[in-house]
């Protein structure tokens, strides 16, 4: 804990034994239409700020009864304020880093695939790897870019770049000769190196083929990834997101303690490890404060459905002979899961077919049935795609669905295609899981999403896909309403990382964290939701984004 903010809590418990006549506020805000996201007082017009705090929340003519000498006041003129966007699922050095290499997530042909990396290629060093790019190839009628889209020009640069989902990646040549791979190198276990008619790699590797070339990769230095972090940081607080769920697991929590050190983290952050490090992360020094905070662990189950490595209980149907791929052994996870919750860490696994949730259920239940009165708050990251019994599990095992709802009005395109007709209606089952009594918490799964949490709103009240085909939404059945969507950014996005006492609702003693938005996001229609502008994002009562354009 640092020495600023034991001085905050000090000052603020000596306010709150005072009586507010004591002290007056730093700042104030009036006149506006505040949504607090607390059941028992759940749109107010005002709101006081004393250090880091929220002083007091009510009218107008209450909260001006808190103004001092010193106070500055900030009339809203009706403008929309809510708890600052909590993402629970970012990969915040990938992010960072795809914001500094090439562009690829909205290309809509080969040609301007291969231009773009052909410009991107030019403007570096020779042998600096070209990562990330997180291209799409449904976007182009689905054929898989090969390295010959790319050879001619790329000769001295290495490539490794990511499909979107970040379960297939596309390997130069120069890439593919630093990995040793060719003609003979044979698959390996959960993953494919993909061949063309004459038995030569085309580039394209998907889930754990991959790493025979990302592990080939020279590792970041510490500048390097404080870079990336504070690009990404930059990032995220204009798109209204004041705390992530880090699930990179990619090393950057050491330079996130010294960027916080320096007093230069203006976004909070919960940081996660690998699940099979349990045991390093349980004897780590463990951290929980207003800024940075360890102990989740993440693992897999399985793959993404774009690249078929999804685990389903029935075959894809466009490819009756692929079920895709359980990419765990379901025993190691079980003992994982189990040596994590002893040791009072929480979990949370990456599962995105019926059969890997299913089997993902069954290893959490396992562990509940031992000592189902403790706090585990289990999470399962994506549960995408859901047979219609295991909906009700997550609310009777008290099991977290962190789910990222732009994905479904991305998937919403071509999902059909390859599940059918009959599992896209328990796809992105965001109504059916509320209904059933589960815990959504909502996040954005970038680089892979923008990580725009009006964007995700909008997903998940329109399901609106992409390409303007459903304009009464993507499976319509599974829409949930704006105060369900604000509440999987807001309150159960914290309670999914055990700091519902500390944010993700507007109330008295609670941080300051919050946004304002152009317009109340509640009473406009819709299909309106992303053009609503993020105005201002506060963390800690301190103003850490401006639109200077509106």
């Amino acid at each position: 804990m640092t020495k600023k903010l034991i001085f905050s809590i000090f000052i603020f418990q000596f306010f709150i034994s005072c009586g507010s006549e004591k002290i007056k506020a730093d700042i104030i805000f009036i006149n506006g239409v505040i949504w607090t996201a607390n059941d028992n007082l759940q749109e107010v017009e005002a709101m006081a700020i004393k250090l880091d705090t929220i002083m007091a929340v009510g009218t107008t003519a209450e909260i001006e009864k808190m103004k001092g000498k010193f106070t500055q006041v900030i009339d809203l003129k009706n403008k929309f304020i809510t708890p600052g966007f909590i993402d629970a699922h970012v990969h915040l050095l990938m992010g960072g880093n795809s914001l500094l290499s090439v562009q690829l997530r909205d290309v809509k042909s080969p040609q301007e695939f291969s231009k773009k990396i052909k410009e991107f290629a030019s403007s570096i060093k020779p042998n600096e790897w070209i990562v990330e790019g997180n291209w799409d190839h449904t976007l182009w009628g689905g054929e898989l870019p090969s390295k010959e889209w790319i050879d001619s020009f790329t000769q001295k640069n290495p490539v490794a770049i990511y499909r979107m989902d970040g379960h297939m990646i596309l390997a130069n040549l120069a890439a593919l000769k630093i990995a040793g791979i060719d003609r003979d190198t044979p698959d390996v276990e959960n993953g494919e190196i993909v061949k063309n008619s004459k038995g030569e790699p085309t580039g394209i590797l998907k889930s754990e083929a991959m790493y025979l070339v990302l592990n080939k990769i020279p590792a970041l230095s510490n500048s390097q990834k404080e870079k990336a972090i504070k690009v990404a940081q930059e990032y995220l607080l204009s798109q209204g997101v004041t705390s992530i769920h880090d699930v990179d697991s990619l090393g950057g929590f050491k330079v996130l303690k010294k960027i916080h050190s320096n007093d230069e983290l203006k976004i909070r952050v919960y940081s996660a490890d690998p699940l099979h490090k349990w045991e390093a992360l349980s004897k780590k020094e463990k951290i929980n404060n207003q800024w940075l905070k360890n102990g989740l662990l993440k693992g897999f189950v399985d793959g993404s459905l774009g690249s078929h490595s999804a685990a389903f209980l029935e075959p894809y149907s466009d490819k009756p002979k692929d079920s895709g791929i359980l990419t765990a052994n379901i025993d190691s996870l079980q003992t994982w899961i189990q040596k994590a919750a002893n040791n009072n860490l929480q979990v949370t696994v990456h599962a995105i077919g019926d059969k890997a949730n299913h089997v993902l259920l069954n290893a959490y239940e396992k562990i509940i049935r031992i000592n189902n009165s403790k706090d585990r708050r289990f999470r399962i990251e994506h549960a995408q795609h859901l047979s219609n019994k295991d909906i009700s599990r997550f609310s009777d095992l008290k099991i977290i669905a962190s789910m990222q709802p732009y994905h479904a009005i991305d998937d919403g395109r071509w999902a059909e295609e390859v599940i059918g007709a009959n599992r896209i209606k328990t796809t992105y089952a965001f109504k059916s899981l509320i209904d059933a009594g589960a815990t959504l918490a909502f996040g954005s799964d970038w680089p892979v999403a923008p990580a725009s949490p009006l964007l995700g709103i909008y997903a998940a009240v329109t399901r609106q896909t992409l390409d303007n085909k459903n304009s009464e939404g993507w499976v319509p059945t599974q829409k949930i309403n704006v105060e369900q969507a604000l509440l999987a950014y807001t309150k159960n996005a914290a309670y999914s990382a055990f700091n519902e006492n500390i944010k993700g609702s507007l109330e008295v003693g609670k941080l300051a964290d919050f946004v304002i938005l152009s317009e109340d996001i509640r009473k406009i229609e819709p299909v309106n939701i992303k053009n609503i502008k993020i105005l201002n994002t506060y963390v800690g009562g301190e103003k850490v984004y401006e639109n200077k354009i509106n």
